[in-house]
Parts: C-alpha cells; sequence; structure tokens
C-alpha cells in the first residue's frame, strides 16, 4: 500500500514538472513573440507613411482598431472597471510611450530609438524614488551611471561637443522611454487593476492624446482612401492586442531578469529587420553605447529580481 502511495505522488510529481516546463517554454515563447512584433512593427507604420497617412494619424487608428477589439475580448474583466486619477495618469503615459515610440521610429533610425528608449530603467529608477518612495541603493546609483554613460556615448556629437539629442527622433525616443518607465511605476501602485482594464487604459491613452495632437493641428487628418491601407490599419491593431496579451502572459510567468534579457531580443530583430528594409545600420559608437544602456537594462531587472527575493 505505502509503496503504491509513493508511486502514485512520484508520478504526480513527475506530471506537476512537466506541465510547469510547458508553460515555462510557453511563457518565453510569448515573451519571443512580442519581441518579435516591437521589433518588426515601425515596418508597417512606415508603409503607410509612405501611402501618404500621417504617423500620429495611423497610431491613432490602429489603437482604434485595437480599443475596439480589446472591448470585445475583454468584456467580462471589464466589469470590474472603475474610474481613477491613477489609470488616468496611466492612460496617459502609455499614449506618450506609444505615440512615442511610432513616431521616433518613423522619423529616426530604427536601432537608435529602441536604445534610446531602453533607457527606460534609468527613469524608472529615478521615479520609483519620486513617486513610491523607494531608497536609492548602490546598485541603483550604478544603473543610473551606466545608463547616462550609455546615453553620452550614443549622442556625443563631434561638432557640437556636448551628449544632446540630434534630432526630433532622438528626443521622442528619450520621451517614450520616460513614459515607458512612468507607466512601470504606475502599475507598480495599481496592482489590483486587472491586465485587460489596463490593457484598454492604454489604447485610450493613444487615441486620446493622438486625438488632442490632431486636433490642435500637428497630425495631417488625411486617412487612406485604398483598401489595402485600411487592411494594414485592421491589421496592426489585431497585432497590438496580441502583442499586448502575449507580453503579459510571458511576465506574469517569468522571473523580472530573465524577462528582460528576453525582451531584449528586440533590438537584435529591430537591427536585423531595419539593415534589411530600409538599409540602416549604426557606427562602433552608437554600438558601444548601445551595449551599456542594454547592460543597465539586464542589471536593473536583477536587483528588482534580487529584492523581490525573501
Amino acid at each position: 500500500m505505502a509503496k503504491e502511495c509513493t508511486q502514485q505522488r512520484t508520478q504526480e510529481s513527475t506530471q506537476n514538472a512537466g506541465k510547469a516546463q510547458r508553460e515555462t517554454r510557453t511563457a518565453v515563447l510569448s515573451l519571443l513573440t512580442g519581441a518579435l512584433i516591437w521589433g518588426l512593427i515601425w515596418y508597417p507604420y512606415r508603409i503607410l507613411r509612405d501611402a501618404g497617412i500621417d504617423g500620429i494619424v495611423a497610431s491613432t487608428a490602429t489603437y482604434a482598431v485595437a480599443f475596439i477589439l480589446g472591448l470585445a475580448f475583454f468584456r467580462r474583466s471589464l466589469r470590474a472597471f472603475s474610474p481613477s486619477w491613477l489609470l488616468f495618469w496611466l492612460a496617459l503615459a502609455a499614449g506618450g510611450c506609444n505615440l512615442g515610440y511610432v513616431l521616433a521610429t518613423l522619423n529616426g533610425e530604427v536601432v537608435r530609438v529602441l536604445l534610446l528608449f531602453y533607457l527606460a530603467p534609468l527613469w524608472t529608477v529615478l521615479l520609483s524614488r519620486l513617486l513610491l518612495g523607494e531608497r536609492l541603493k548602490r546598485f541603483g546609483v550604478f544603473v543610473i551611471a551606466l545608463s547616462l554613460a550609455g546615453a553620452a556615448t550614443m549622442l556625443w556629437s563631434p561638432r557640437a561637443g556636448l551628449p544632446l539629442p540630434q534630432d526630433a527622433a532622438d528626443w521622442l525616443g528619450l520621451g517614450a522611454g520616460f513614459s515607458f518607465a512612468l507607466l512601470n511605476v504606475l502599475s507598480r501602485q495599481a496592482q489590483d487593476v486587472t491586465i485587460e482594464i489596463k490593457s484598454m487604459a492604454a489604447f485610450v491613452g493613444v487615441l486620446f492624446v493622438g486625438g488632442l495632437l490632431i486636433l490642435c493641428g500637428v497630425g495631417q487628418p488625411k486617412m487612406p482612401a485604398a483598401p489595402a491601407a485600411w487592411l494594414l490599419i485592421a491589421l496592426i491593431g489585431g497585432v497590438l492586442v496580441l502583442a499586448n496579451l502575449v507580453v503579459q502572459y510571458g511576465l506574469a510567468r517569468i522571473a523580472a531578469n530573465r524577462a528582460i534579457v528576453i525582451m531584449l531580443s528586440e533590438v537584435g530583430i529591430a537591427a536585423l529587420s531595419s539593415w534589411l528594409l530600409a538599409d540602416e545600420a549604426l557606427g562602433l559608437r552608437e554600438w558601444v553605447g548601445g551595449a551599456m544602456i542594454v547592460a543597465a537594462s539586464v542589471f536593473s531587472a536583477r536587483m528588482e529580481s534580487a529584492e523581490r527575493t525573501p
């Protein structure tokens, strides 16, 4: 009898271990899928731009599709929605992050923009100190210093002599990264809010910021006439929903230090795709600075993981 119980426990343990391994593999695949999407998303937006559709209009239209799809897919989860100022600021941060990222990759070198975007750990450490009251430890100071060194290396110009953004795309990349960091910090404060509601808030944020810019005359409100352009807008909207879902699924099941390393594959995907599709290439100085920024992201994730480990 005891032998049978032992065998049964061993079998159950083996089954549970196998299930955990399959779930982990699925989570890793989800994060890689998300990195693939975000590393390539710039290209369809450039197709829309070349078709005469303004970047702000294209972003607003695609996120409108994502919002409509979200209403259909997240209908049950949205019943728990309760308006709050926290969700409002979260939506604005998401709007600035997503819109800024798209506009930056439309007007600048994709990998350069993405590396500046990954200065987010620098802003996260500072915002966590200001908004959450988290103490700035030595490792946090190291992350800040490494991020700033990487940014200075990338942005230093022999002509200007100062490590400052060189054009609008650089500023947009930095701004998008700051908004992303703010979004992460606000998401920590909104731990009781479901992923679906946060996703919908992000979609609404892009619609709000994009619509406001169009009303202020920043964008060119020219809608596409060709059916192919409308089809591409619909496809991008669907892909945005998918990207959000797979990334959230992976982040919920993978440790932070491992997740950030997986998501950083987005840089490699963007580098390869921009070289093949847009004939873009960075110089040695940009790659050295970018390596520092990527390292700061990895160290920041490891620091966060260590703090959460009892």
